[in-house]
């Protein structure tokens, strides 16, 4: 077996830039450009088609604006970080490596959309492992026979989303064993749930940042993160990062309003609006930056995206929204208790990226088992009245 390329710093959802344009015919289309030009499009409309009531429309242009926006927070955080340097960066882009998908939670927990926000959980980390992972597998795999990456990095990914898997079941098995009686008891589980979760994400960053950070560092890593990203100044990424935010929690507020219309509409059920359509528009993003990597053979890069997003996702993201569901009054309180499709998902998702992690090499057929699984699993939510 052969040694394993160096692993890339540990940091959560990049979404860095496309690299700089190299003046050739046809290079005028970046991906840069297809985001900006579709933000252009899609968010002004998005706006009017809200004012005027347009329910179903309203959905899917809020949809297809949340895309752009979510990749610019994520450049911005990315620039920002890179200059803060690797222990401030590092955890500046774990807090808001993921904060489109945060703001489009907490809007649907304001409007109570409890089983929207659960199965935008799920979603976001079957997307990310599945769709995100097996999509990059796939493209790379397509111009590389063989490409290797840190195994010792994939496997502390695995491990930790063992220990959402974990979070995920316990209020489950523990609701099915005891049956009615564990209803007042679910609530107050999930809060000290969620508390260990949050600390056990807080020692993971102090091991992948500082005391264990050579285990996913190598010599060029710093070199290849920042080719990545776009030429902005701190000034201009801290403004970018300030208008996305305020644009996605626009988009995010009005795109909730609109589900209900889109359901009525397209015959979905919340369970698939949130596991499929707003986990892949919150990690369309991802999607682009890590198949753009695999396609340059940094499969260190690709893969780090969709474990650290996946990561924070489970031990930041749902843990927060557990959390602030107690300001919000008993009627919108947030639990980890999710349905037994939902941890099913989840087990078959965490066991099948620990397969493709063992041996460090990846090829383009364990990217079409990946996004075999998620189609499996896509049809199951379909289904799911």
């Amino acid at each position: 077996m052969s040694t394993p390329a160096p692993a890339t710093p540990p940091v959560s959802s990049p979404a860095p830039s496309t690299p700089p344009e190299s003046g050739g015919q046809g290079s005028w289309l970046t991906a840069d450009r297809v985001f900006m030009g579709l933000l252009v499009v899609a968010f002004p409309a998005a706006i009017a088609a809200h004012f005027m009531h347009l329910g179903t429309p309203t959905f899917i242009l809020c949809a297809l604006a949340l895309v752009p926006l979510a990749r610019l927070m994520g450049e911005a955080t990315e620039v920002i970080a890179h200059k803060l340097g690797s222990g401030l960066g590092g955890l500046m882009n774990a807090s808001f490596g993921n904060a489109a998908e945060l703001i489009i939670a907490l809007a649907a927990l304001r409007s109570g959309q409890m089983e929207v926000v659960k199965a935008s959980i799920t979603g976001a980390i079957l997307g990310n492992l599945l769709l995100v992972l097996g999509a990059s597998i796939l493209a790379g795999g397509f111009k590389f026979p063989r490409q290797t990456f840190n195994t010792t990095a994939a496997l502390s990914g695995v491990s930790m989303m063992f220990l959402a898997l974990t979070a995920m079941t316990i209020p489950d098995l523990f609701h099915a064993f005891r049956g009615a009686a564990a209803d007042p008891i679910i609530f107050p589980m999930s809060v000290a749930i969620a508390v260990i979760l949050l600390i056990v994400y807080a020692l993971s960053l102090l091991f992948a940042l500082k005391t264990h950070a050579h285990l996913y560092a190598g010599d060029d890593q710093g070199h290849e993160v920042e080719e990545e990203l776009p030429l902005w100044s701190t000034k201009k990424a801290t403004l970018v990062l300030l208008g996305a935010t305020v644009g996605v929690v626009v988009v995010a507020e009005f795109l909730v309003h609109a589900i209900e219309p889109a359901i009525q509409t397209f015959g979905f059920t919340h369970t698939f609006v949130g596991v499929i359509i707003i986990a892949i528009v919150g990690n369309a993003a991802e999607h682009s930056t890590a198949i753009l990597m695999s396609l340059k053979n940094k499969m260190d890069l690709a893969f780090n995206i969709a474990f650290e997003s996946s990561k924070q996702i489970a031990l930041f993201v749902a843990p927060v929204l557990v959390l602030v569901s107690v300001l919000l009054g008993p009627g919108r309180h947030l639990t980890l208790e999710f349905s037994h499709m939902e941890v099913l998902g989840l087990g078959i998702s965490v066991g099948a990226v620990t397969l493709i992690g063992l041996d460090g090499e990846s090829n383009w057929l364990e990217g079409v088992m990946l996004l075999g699984v998620y189609s499996i699993l896509g049809v199951a939510f379909f289904f799911i009245p």
